[in-house]
């Protein structure tokens, strides 16, 4: 039997309706991604499925006795408490109910979650926060948990965590994101919500969105018919029916269907135009370091740091939440100054900086103030264009600009902010996560734009898949305020740590061996000397790696270059393929000149 059944569920807030006759049915073990543009209804959906909300017309049936749980968005406000007691919640008196089954339920989630029970709520990390908001709704034991944008604000660590728990745990899950590595790893079914409607897709991100490129093309080459025909027959009842009665009545009848039709179609939201100011170019380097460090009292946030951003570069900047990323940014711009080492910025810097805390938008002013600074125009590429319709670009209609900027949306205020940091002319741009609450289709917009810009990225973020299609390096905080410098996006990163944790093992392993041989044989047995092949071996590996990383240093300039993108798909994948050899090779040799010392 279905957890939850929808049967033809309308319901509206005045204007167009959000849910249009919409029918769902989610059953145990699913886990099901809800899809669609900021505004189409996601939430509105799952808050008519938890019963927050009635719908206006339809039928919606629960199983019986079943629970659903919410992890929100947010973090609610003001929440005080120990970590058990919050888990607990309004329902945690065992004591006074004797559910002592509910307390040992209490008592195993804080454990496999690693929950602290006895510290202080307030004083936890946001991604511990979101650990124990989770292990309050799952304490009841829920057959439906509903998840809304449950990786925002959450570093990589946290996210990967709550993607093992959640395929461990195996119960039915209804779930917003925008984080499509996520969304890859976790859904077995997708639910596109688009103009009202329900579409469900049974198979993988990536087919859904090729098949939905193909339903977009086909819609759109049905409807060019539709509205051809519809000219053809208003030419022909404004001349005049000159035809029998019975048909020209038919055709009438046709007619009246058609333009009933026509007026209650509602059409694709557009997509957002994003056009980024190059200003002229920065000199070719644009922030060196060496041997960089800056601390706050004895804890270090960065330590030794050595590493050249050239014009063009798009590095991302990747640790866990609190590990020192805006202060390391702060540094790389020049706003704080190392205390230990030197850091210095290239010539002809434009730079524009996009706010993690989007502390940049009052919240009292208009949408188009906050953009124009009160003017009616902005200059964008030497052209000036008036705002509203420079907004449009970004999906905000005439009337959504005129709003304050408190009554926006998490979505709408990044789009806002993309908007204002695009009116400046920059070569480099600096985003702090800025994939927050955007939708996939803005998202990949974004990275296209990001991609082709001709100046330097510096971004943070936690979102595998746009660190993947944007960064040419990466910059790894990776403890005790050590920055490590990793060539390509996150997949690479991955790879290459994979690759130097097998080396090391591998090393560590063989130690061990001739140390229990050497036991075993006894004391007296002698440490056998190198062959003279193992000596040449040896003495050529310098020289080796020398070029190894030599051809390791061409190959990522290549790669960093966009032009080279525009070359044969072949080139491209050839050259990425020989870095990835690179990498497992200089591995090897390492571990094998490790070895034979």
């Amino acid at each position: 039997m279905a957890i939850i059944s929808l049967l033809d569920v309308s319901l509206s807030f005045g204007g167009a309706p959000l849910l249009d006759r919409v029918n769902l049915q989610i059953d145990r073990g699913e886990r099901v991604c809800l899809v669609g543009r900021n505004g189409a209804g996601k939430s509105t959906l799952m808050k008519v499925i938890t019963g927050e909300l009635e719908p206006d017309k339809g039928q919606v049936f629960r199983q019986q006795g079943a629970v659903f749980a919410t992890l929100r968005q947010e973090v609610p406000v003001g929440m005080t408490g120990t970590v058990q007691t919050v888990v607990e919640g309004e329902g945690g008196s065992y004591d006074q109910h004797n559910d002592w089954e509910r307390h040992d339920r209490v008592e195993r989630l804080l454990e496999k979650m690693g929950l602290p029970a006895t510290h202080e709520f307030a004083a936890l990390s946001a991604g511990q926060k979101r650990r124990v908001l989770l292990a309050r709704g799952l304490v009841e034991d829920p057959q439906l948990l509903l998840l809304d944008e449950p990786t925002n604000h959450l570093d990589l660590e946290s996210i990967q965590w709550m993607e093992e728990f959640l395929l461990e745990w195996g119960g039915a899950l209804l779930f917003v994101t925008h984080d499509r590595a996520f969304l890859r790893k976790l859904s077995t079914r997708i639910i596109e919500i688009d103009r009202g409607q329900l579409v469900g897709w049974a198979c993988d991100y990536d087919t859904f969105l090729v098949r939905k490129e193909a339903v977009i093309e086909a819609e759109e080459v049905e409807r060019a018919q539709f509205d051809k025909k519809l000219a053809q027959e208003e030419v022909w009842i404004r001349r005049g029916v000159k035809a029998q009665r019975s048909r020209a009545n038919n055709r009438i009848h046709a007619l009246e269907k058609m333009r009933s039709e026509r007026a209650a179609r509602r059409d694709r939201a557009g997509k957002a135009t994003l056009t980024a100011q190059e200003a002229d170019r920065s000199g070719f380097k644009v922030i060196a370091c060496e041997d960089a460090g800056f601390r706050y009292g004895d804890r270090w946030i960065v330590r030794d740091l050595t590493t050249r951003i050239e014009r063009g570069d798009k590095i991302g900047i990747v640790g866990p939440n609190g590990a020192g990323k805006t202060t390391l940014l702060r540094l790389l711009l020049g706003e704080l100054a190392p205390q230990v080492g030197k850091i210095e910025q290239g010539t002809r810097l434009e730079i524009v900086y996009f706010d993690q805390l989007r502390a940049q938008l009052d919240e009292t002013m208009r949408v188009q103030d906050a953009v124009a600074d009160g003017n009616p125009t902005v200059t964008i590429n030497g052209r000036n264009r008036h705002v509203i319709s420079y907004l449009e670009d970004f999906l905000f209609e005439p009337e959504r600009a005129r709003t304050p900027i408190k009554a926006l949306s998490g979505g709408e205020r990044n789009r806002l902010l993309l908007a204002r940091l695009f009116t400046k002319p920059a070569n480099v741009l600096v985003l702090d996560e800025p994939t927050n609450d955007l939708d996939a289709e803005t998202l990949e917009l974004l990275e296209d734009l990001l991609v082709e810009f001709g100046g330097t990225v510096l971004l943070v973020s936690h979102d595998r898949a746009f660190l993947n299609e944007v960064c040419t390096s990466l910059l790894v905080f990776e403890g005790d305020g050590k920055v490590s410098d990793y060539i390509g996006g996150y997949d690479d990163w991955q790879r290459e740590r994979a690759a130097k944790a097998a080396a090391i093992a591998a090393v560590e392993e063989r130690a061990k061996r001739t140390a229990k041989e050497a036991a075993a044989t006894g004391p007296e047995k002698k440490v056998r000397k190198l062959s003279n092949k193992e000596r040449a071996e040896l003495e050529a590996f310098p020289k080796k790696i020398e070029e190894l990383e030599a051809e390791q240093t061409a190959l990522t300039a290549k790669l960093a270059d966009p032009q080279f993108f525009k070359k044969p798909a072949v080139e491209v994948t050839r050259a990425t393929a020989r870095l990835h050899e690179i990498e497992a090779l200089l591995a090897a040799a390492y571990a094998r000149w490790a070895e034979l010392e």
